[in-house]
């Protein structure tokens, strides 16, 4: 007999929220890190100084979703839009880097390409049930020449 209480952490709300990100045509965002894999590491003299080249990454992380949110009242501005980001899809790419969390990741990340299209992260946010996090909330806005 399993214990179905509550306080009982089963995953059921990632499972949930992977099945409902994959029913509502979710897809795949690549997210292009820095520093991953650096044998020189980040925060050396060298690689600080530009002599030592930056090595970057293509993290493919799905179930996901994109919506646009309301434009704001201030004409010409950059969209905004929320990517819904599944938390067990970011806990296998956290896992195979070997990172300390989720919010490394997102730290390390330059961009967030999906569908062709480059976003900048903006800010994350992180929703829970029973104590586990099973969505990440993406606030991105469209890159323009400032991302490389």
């Amino acid at each position: 007999m399993s214990d179905t209480a509550s306080r009982n952490p089963s995953g059921a709300a990632q499972m949930l929220a992977d099945g409902l990100l994959r029913t509502v045509a979710g897809t795949t965002a690549s997210f292009r890190v820095a520093g991953a894999g650096s044998s020189a590491g980040g925060n050396s003299d060298q690689s600080q100084l530009g002599l030592v080249a930056t090595n970057f990454a293509e993290v493919a992380v799905s179930p996901v979703v994109m919506r646009k949110l309301r434009p704001d009242w201030r004409e010409g501005g950059p969209s905004k839009w929320e990517l819904l980001v599944s938390a067990n899809g970011v806990a296998q790419q956290v896992d195979a880097m070997d990172l300390d969390s989720a919010e490394s990741l997102f730290a390390m990340t330059l961009v967030v390409t999906v569908a062709g299209q480059d976003y900048l992260i903006e800010s994350v946010a992180a929703n829970e049930a029973v104590g586990q996090v099973y969505l990440y909330r993406l606030l991105l806005r469209e890159a323009g020449t400032e991302a490389v």
